[in-house]
């Protein structure tokens, strides 16, 4: 196992009282040394602009390097080092996709800024270049058949469901809260032309938690991506579904997050330990770092103490959108 980290990533400062703010790593780097789990980290070099270049326009590109001070959304700031701290995110998330194929072991990318909501010609939700599409298929052109990415913020990726739409190569799987921002990722999309069936969304209504993510797991996305045989799974790790996060209204506890990525972990041993967990939301930073510190142990097999484990929905919320789910994507697969 290895962390991938830059202290680079303090740098970037979006503006005074961002909630996506440099506290969010300092906490969790914190938390991991708390609890002796701070070693093996690697920093990565410089990012490479033709690993942007796999996913993003070479205008947007030019863009994000070039205007100096300027404005993506009213929430997402360019500043002069923006650039190269955001290209450094999208190559610490190739350098643990990298590492996870050459050791066959799992991988914590520490991701910042994060990058889901970052299609292919835009940046918005925080987010300028998307890094877990970027390593995605920085895999498959280099050898990789199949990728499954697992995507666990709150707030759907509308970047990287854009970027995948029509790829049969890369499996993604969404759980997000409903009717919040970006306002996309609905349940009845699947995917388009050859991508149909590769595609598939979750949107639960607020206040669902443990039992409906349990659910999800064993009815909908364990069986599908057995059936998908992917060579790697690569995991958007948001916490910001957890209940006390302030910008939404999802319900996981820390050890419903936790158990989360114990299933992945235990799934991803037919792929030959191939799982990498690249950071994206979660704003609270006391619930952040101990999941990801939890998070992080059991892919040790450590157990890390956690202290926010209220459980709120235990009876199913969202099931009725997991049927629902089920139900487009039996004309797929095998449900």
């Amino acid at each position: 196992m290895a962390i991938f980290f830059n202290e680079e990533f303090y740098g970037h400062v979006q503006d005074p009282f961002h909630p996506e703010s440099p506290e969010r790593l300092r906490g969790i780097v914190q938390k991991l040394k708390a609890h002796d789990l701070w070693g093996d980290v690697r920093a990565s070099k410089m990012g490479q602009r033709a690993h942007l270049e796999l996913v993003h326009d070479r205008d947007y590109i030019d863009f994000i390097e070039t205007c100096g001070e300027c404005s993506l959304t009213m929430d997402t700031r360019v500043h002069h080092e923006t650039y190269a701290i955001a290209a450094l995110s999208a190559e610490c998330a190739i350098d643990a996709v990298r590492f996870s194929k050459e050791s066959g072991k799992p991988a914590l990318a520490m991701t910042r800024p994060p990058g889901h909501h970052s299609g292919q010609n835009y940046g918005m939700g925080f987010c300028y270049f998307n890094n877990i599409s970027i390593a995605a298929k920085y895999l498959l052109k280099n050898g990789d058949r199949k990728i499954a990415i697992v995507d666990l913020d709150v707030h759907h990726g509308n970047g990287t469901e854009q970027i995948f739409a029509s790829d049969p190569q890369v499996l993604y799987i969404s759980t997000h809260q409903m009717g919040i921002f970006p306002g996309t990722g609905n349940v009845d999309f699947v995917g388009k032309g050859e991508g149909k069936g590769f595609n598939f969304n979750m949107p639960f209504p607020s206040g669902c938690g443990d039992s409906t993510y349990d659910v999800a797991y064993s009815d909908f996305l364990k069986p599908v991506l057995e059936q998908f045989d992917p060579d790697a799974i690569l995991v958007s790790l948001g916490v910001d579904n957890h209940y006390r996060d302030p910008l939404a209204s999802l319900s996981l506890s820390s050890d419903g997050h936790v158990r989360q990525v114990k299933s992945l972990l235990e799934l991803a041993k037919s792929c030959r330990n191939r799982v990498t967990f690249m950071l994206e939301g979660g704003y609270d930073v006391p619930s952040l770092a101990e999941v990801v510190a939890g998070a992080y142990g059991a892919m040790q097999g450590i157990e890390v103490p956690l202290d926010f484990m209220d459980m709120i929905d235990n009876s199913c919320l969202g099931r009725n959108v997991i049927e629902r789910c089920k139900r487009n994507a039996s004309e797929y697969w095998d449900l």
